[in-house]
């Protein structure tokens, strides 16, 4: 395993610098779900929800959070996003709001932490907006699906 690039030798925790790394194209997916009951998924899909358009107003979040995860994560760099797109997509069978978040950055480091507050971000919207009807969401299943760009390569997962 990799040695942990966030602590100098005292164990002091700083912001890597990556100065001297190659400016590549990088991307980065995440994935996660909102797992509800089935009347509240039956809301979001018919747009009956009281506070509106729940997957439109969580998909604004979501790409919002990306471009603010230098602000939320201490040692996050800062960087010229290219691309934020976010999808909700209700799955019947698994009561359930599948939630993708994809960030594109040509820079020095990777957009894995940006997808993921994305992701995490959209999922607390979903939470946000139909809790009065269900307060036993789970939100689940959060984690980095595609990573590409830079010195460590790709990384494909599940």
């Amino acid at each position: 395993m990799s040695e942990l690039t966030h602590f100098d030798e005292q164990g002091q925790a700083h912001m890597v610098d990556v100065s001297d790394k190659d400016i590549t194209s990088r991307i980065a997916t995440a994935k996660g779900r909102v797992i509800m009951q089935p009347d509240t998924l039956r809301q979001i899909m018919d747009g009956s929800a009281k506070k509106g358009d729940v997957l439109g107003i969580a998909r604004l979040a979501g790409i919002m959070a990306a471009k603010k995860t230098p602000d939320l994560i201490p040692l996050c760099h800062p960087l010229p996003i290219t691309k934020v797109a976010v999808d909700l997509l209700p799955v019947p069978n698994d009561n359930a709001v599948e939630i993708e978040a994809t960030v594109k950055t040509t820079g020095q480091t990777g957009v894995e932490m940006e997808a993921l507050t994305a992701v995490n971000v959209a999922a607390l919207t979903v939470y946000d907006m139909v809790k009065a009807v269900d307060k036993t969401m789970i939100i689940s299943d959060i984690r980095v699906t595609l990573k590409d760009g830079g010195k460590s390569g790709r990384l494909v997962a599940k």
